[in-house]
């Protein structure tokens, strides 16, 4: 044990002194993660804002103007009503962004208003993420047209509106902020910390085995009275840590950052933190020490084979696309941990997060996931050590 704790610190020592490695492990997670998130969500919020508030330019067409509809629309203070156009002109104008909005009101709206019927109209617009934003404002003035029609039509019969309600239906939505946020997000998040888990540990394996083979040194290791077992597990434990410290820092600097933002509702940010209570972050850790293990001992053993730095940067950049899929599979909607994803490595951990998030952990199928990842751990670690035993591999040139 004590020549495994010289390997260790030895290892560790010539790790913190790669500016790559701490750049990746330290770096991305604490610091530039977070300012990314930052700027990612005050620009989004700046856009929504500025939106909601633009001035549209609304077209309006119609040919008896005596529905009370010109003059809602037109009452709207943030609205610039254009009349006197065609339909041509207004599909035209969307098209070129001279125009946001078109409305063309039929020739029979006013009768069939009149004879308890609803009135047609066109609404144009272009349904870009922008355009679906402005919508929700005509669509407001829209809906407050269509409830005077309706009491004004129900006041002329002499009748109770409530008549044309079927159903009086009272929606209580039983699920808490921390679920719905755990839902929306919480693949997100996962997805986040498995890439910090991977990158974390791909530096430093690299510069561990393919990298001393490079720089020559790593014939001296060998020489020295040390088992080459222990010498492995000295190099695969600084890649663990490595890969688990940015991991941590990763979750640091993002509870820092939501902390101090001051742009989103405050039931947000307590129901987020709330999904990051000391146990739930027990959890992701127990989830991400076997997939972080299992990341250290292949990433090595691919760095153990390569003949340089660069080699081993080419055999390992696939890989994350091996690692983002499933990881991204796990923020689609519908997708959920069952008796079949619990098996399927890194889809595992993001959708057993994504349930830990959330407050509704089967305990079942995260024993199944949990001991999915330590089998596969154990079994990449064994073939690690297999590996670094080969002088046919070890020499490789």
């Amino acid at each position: 044990m004590k020549k495994f704790w010289i390997v260790f610190k030895k290892e560790l020592i010539d790790t913190l002194r790669d500016r790559r490695t701490l750049l990746v492990m330290v770096l991305i997670p604490l610091i530039v993660f977070p300012l990314i998130f930052k700027i990612v969500t005050a620009i989004t919020t700046s856009h929504v804002k500025k939106t909601m508030e633009k001035k549209l330019v609304v077209a309006y067409i119609e040919s008896r103007p005596a529905s009370g509809l010109f003059d809602l629309v037109r009452e709207e203070s943030l609205f610039d009503v254009q009349t006197g156009l065609n339909e041509e002109q207004i599909k035209n104008g969307i098209e070129t962004g001279e125009l946001d909005f078109g409305l063309v009101v039929s020739s029979g709206f006013v009768a069939e208003i009149e004879a308890n019927r609803p009135g047609p109209l066109k609404l144009y617009f272009k349904g870009s993420e922008e355009g679906e934003l402005a919508k929700k404002r005509i669509d407001k003035v829209l809906d407050k047209f269509e409830d005077q029609v309706l009491s004004e039509r129900f006041s002329r019969l002499n009748m109770d509106r409530s008549i044309a309600s079927g159903l009086d239906i009272t929606i209580q939505d039983v699920a808490s902020m921390q679920e719905k946020i755990g839902e929306k997000i919480g693949g997100f998040v996962p997805y986040l910390f498995i890439i910090f888990c991977f990158l974390g540990s791909m530096y430093p394996a690299i510069d561990l085995a393919a990298g001393e083979k490079e720089r020559g040194t790593i014939e001296t290791l060998l020489v020295t009275p040390v088992s080459r077992m222990t010498i492995v597990f000295g190099k695969f434990a600084v890649v663990f840590v490595a890969g688990m410290a940015s991991v941590i820092l990763g979750l640091v600097g993002l509870f820092f950052t939501l902390k101090n933002m001051g742009n989103l509702p405050i039931e947000f940010i307590s129901a987020f933190l709330k999904g990051f209570e000391p146990l739930t972050i027990v959890s992701v850790l127990m989830l991400l020490v076997p997939l972080s293990v299992f990341f250290a001992a292949v990433l090595l053993s691919i760095s153990i084979f390569a003949k340089s730095f660069k080699e081993a940067q080419n055999m390992i950049t696939p890989l994350n696309f091996v690692v983002i899929i499933p990881a991204m599979i796990g923020m689609l909607p519908g997708v959920k941990l069952d008796a079949l994803t619990a098996w399927i490595p890194v889809l595992n951990v993001s959708l057993a997060t994504k349930q830990l998030m959330m407050g509704d952990a089967d305990f079942t199928l995260l024993a199944v996931v949990y001991g999915s990842l330590v089998v596969l751990a154990v079994a990449g670690l064994f073939f690690c050590g297999y590996w670094f035993k080969k002088e046919s591999v070890l020499f490789r040139s």
